[in-house]
Parts: C-alpha cells; structure tokens; sequence
C-alpha cells in the first residue's frame, strides 16, 4: 500500500492533507461554474431577463471577477512571502468564498443582480485561494516527486467534484425524492452542499500543512512595512525576470495552449447543442470527464516519472489536437461521448503538469508571489480563444471551421514550451533560495 500511495503522490499525511483542498473547492467548480449556477441564474435569477442578455450579465461578471483577482493575487503573493502567512491568506480567500457561496441560498427568483454580486465574490475567494494553495506545493514535495504530487491533487479534485455534483443534480431532477419542493429549492440547497463541502474537506491541509518557514533575500530587513516590501519585491522580479527566463518562457506558453484547452471546455457544451445533442447527453458527459479524468491524472503524474513532466504535456496537447479534428467531424450524442472521454484522459494531466513544471523552476521562498503571476497568465488565458473562435465562426459562417482554429493554440504554445529548458530553470530557483536567509523570530 505504501509503494502505492508512493507511486500516486500521496505517500505522506502532508501530501493527501494537500491534495484534499482539490477535493474540497473542485465542489465549486463544477457545481458553481460549470453545472448548477448557470442554469439557475439565468431561469430563476433572471427569469426577467432576455436569456442572451442574462448570458452576456454572467459572462462579465465572470471577467470582473478574473481581472480583480488577476491584478491583485501578485501582490497579495509578496505579502505572503515577505509575512510568512501563505496559510492565513489561503484561510481568508477560503472563507471568503464559502461565506458568498451559503449565501447563494437566498437568491430568488429576479435576483438576478445580488446573484451577480455573490458570484463574483466567490469566484475571487475561489480563485485567490488558489495562488496560496499552488504555493504550497513546492514547500511539500521534492523536485522529483512535485509531478506525481500535483496530478494527485487533479485527481482527487475530479472526484471530490464528480461526486457532489452528482449528488446536486439528483436533488435537481428528482426534488420529490428527497423531500424538496422544487428544482429552484434543490439549486439553492446544492449551493449551500458546495460551501459546506469546501469548508469541511480544507480542515486537514490546515491541520497537516505546515507554514512554510519565512525567508527574506539578502539586501530585505527583517521587520519593514509589509506592504512596501511586497511592492519593492514585485519590482525586483520585473527586473529579474530574465534571470528566470525559463519559468517565464513556460509562462507564455502555458497562457498560450491553455488558452486553447479552455476555449474547448467552455464552448463544448453550446457546440454540442448547437448540433442538436440533447442537455442530458450534455449533462451526462460532463458527469463522464469528472469521473475518468480522475485515473488518468493520475496516470499523468506516474507518466511524467518516466517521459519527464515536459514530454507528457507536449503528448497531451497533440492528444487535444485529434480532440478538436474530432470535434470538426462530430454529429451525434455517441461521438459528443467520445470527445468527453478524450478530454477526460488529458485536461487533468495537462494542467497539473504545467503548475508543476512551474513550481519547480521559481525560489521556493518567492512562491506565493510567483503563483500569484502563475494565476495572472492562468486567468487571462481565456481571452484570446474565445475570441479567435468567434471571429472564425464571422469569417466562414461554420462553428466546425473554429473548432479548428483552436489547433493553433496548442501549435503555437508546444513550439515555445519546447524553448523551456526545465532543468536550468531548476537550477536558477535553487540557487537563489540558497542565497536567501532565515528570518529572525
């Protein structure tokens, strides 16, 4: 068992306390994002409301919300590094997020602005509690183990997730059976399962996560103000972002090709409608990427022990491009299954091999700060794909003809990763956390 849990990344209490943070906010995710929040919005929040306008509402609530935390979690990264509170800001964007999530419950129907409010709260607690999370990563686990690590924590997020959801949507479909009024009551009830799943499944990486030691660079005093430290330090890493060219150059091409995986999850669901695939197929293949994504980041994980993190993402993305040629060929519900499965085996892997590669080439005493341009790229990587996919569908009048377009991304984004030499940015971000120093209590 213990070989086992050593082959999966969850070989120590650290780790799988780690790793149940993915467990406990994937329950947002894919009630609140992708499943239950949506529909609810726009047929009971704004019922008043023309559905493309309720649409195009949510869609900039949702850009207010990543560009607020995309502004912000750098700086708020450099406050935690220099503080030493990478745990209490993780707490306080986790409460922040489970606090606005239970409160979901109260919205009725024609709340469609406190819905908003609400939603875009979350999603910055959601969101923010991220930077301070991915930054633990390197602080628990070695250099050589950081990739099975990081496709665990995926792993156990798809099935923490698959799991409430599943539960969500049959209070949903069947709300007599477990005594509910109303499909309207079960969406709200299902709000309240997210935060209360969230907050109960963080406890053990609370508990079992230690607080990284605090660290200062050379030239820093040990007791300055917090917040002109945490300028002074972003400014150092403009300016020395040449010195880690490798982890920046993974950067751009992780915003690149990730750009492309989250134009395909995001517009799968309108593309399969717009063919004609009935919304419980669409249901049930969200249902089916939760669930096999789970082995398969795994698999990931143990496949970059062998190939290296960077040749298994590159095998990923050519996997995502037979994915969208697939998709241009698609026309019924049992291919929209298929193209769930082939997402399925690679969307985990993918990302959580990319956060490691990351993790391993930044100073582990820098990391909230570098996380917090990590979330930066990581929220502002949606932008362009949605776009060029748009533009597509003006130009030749064929939603087949842009889901082609979005190989471009995975193209573009592979040339540049192969420009990354994994094992010198290591080197760089261990040499500069040999040259920083403790700090003095």
């Amino acid at each position: 068992m213990i070989r086992l849990l050593e082959r999966l990344g969850l070989d120590r209490r650290e780790l799988r306390a780690w790793a149940m943070y993915d467990w406990a906010n994937s329950a947002f995710q894919s009630t609140i994002i992708t499943a239950v929040f949506p529909t609810y919005f726009t047929k009971e929040a704004a019922a008043a409301l023309a559905p493309s306008i309720a649409n195009q509402y949510l869609a900039t609530a949702t850009t207010i919300a990543l560009s607020i935390i995309a502004v912000i979690s750098p700086i708020l990264g450099a406050v935690a590094d220099y503080a030493g509170v990478k745990k209490k800001m993780l707490g306080l964007f986790m409460g922040i997020g489970v606090s606005t999530t239970t409160l979901m419950a109260f919205i009725s129907r024609g709340d469609w602005l406190l819905a908003l409010i609400l939603f875009v709260i979350a999603n910055i607690g959601v969101s923010g509690s991220f930077v301070f999370y991915d930054s633990l990563l390197p602080h628990i686990a070695g250099d050589e183990e950081m990739d099975r690590v990081s496709a665990a924590g995926y792993a156990i997020g798809y099935l923490g997730g698959g799991l409430l959801l599943s539960l969500n949507l049959a209070w949903i479909v069947k709300p007599a059976m477990f005594g509910l009024p109303s499909a309207a009551a079960a969406s709200r009830l299902s709000f309240v399962s997210v935060a209360v799943w969230w907050l109960i499944f963080s406890v053990p990486l609370f508990r079992r996560v230690p607080e990284p030691a605090r660290r200062l660079e050379p030239d820093e005093p040990g007791r300055a103000s917090v917040l002109l430290t945490a300028f002074r330090r972003l400014g150092e890493t403009f300016r020395e972002l040449r010195a880690y060219k490798n982890a920046f150059l993974l950067l751009v091409a992780f915003a690149i090709y990730n750009d492309g995986i989250n134009t395909i999850i995001r517009l799968a669901g309108p593309y399969g409608a717009e063919l004609g695939i009935a919304q419980e197929d669409l249901i049930a293949a969200v249902l089916l990427v939760q669930f096999v994504g789970v082995p398969f980041a795994f698999l990931f994980g143990m496949l970059a022990g062998r190939i290296g993190a960077k040749n298994s993402v590159f095998l990923a993305l050519a996997i995502y491009t037979g994915i969208s040629i697939w998709a241009y060929h698609m026309t019924d519900a049992t291919e929209f299954y298929v193209l769930a499965l082939m997402v399925a085996t690679v969307q985990g892997g993918s990302q959580a091999l990319s956060r490691s590669m990351f993790a391993s080439m930044i100073p582990r005493h820098k990391s909230s700060e570098f996380f917090g341009f990590f979330g930066v790229f990581e929220k502002f990587a949606g932008i362009a794909g949605p776009a060029v996919f748009a533009a597509t569908i003006a130009m030749t009048g064929s939603s087949r003809n842009a889901v082609l377009s979005v190989i471009a991304f995975f193209a573009i984004g592979a040339a540049l990763l192969s420009l990354v030499d994994v094992a010198e940015g290591q080197r760089v971000a261990r040499a500069a956390d040999a040259a920083a120093r403790p700090a003095r209590a």
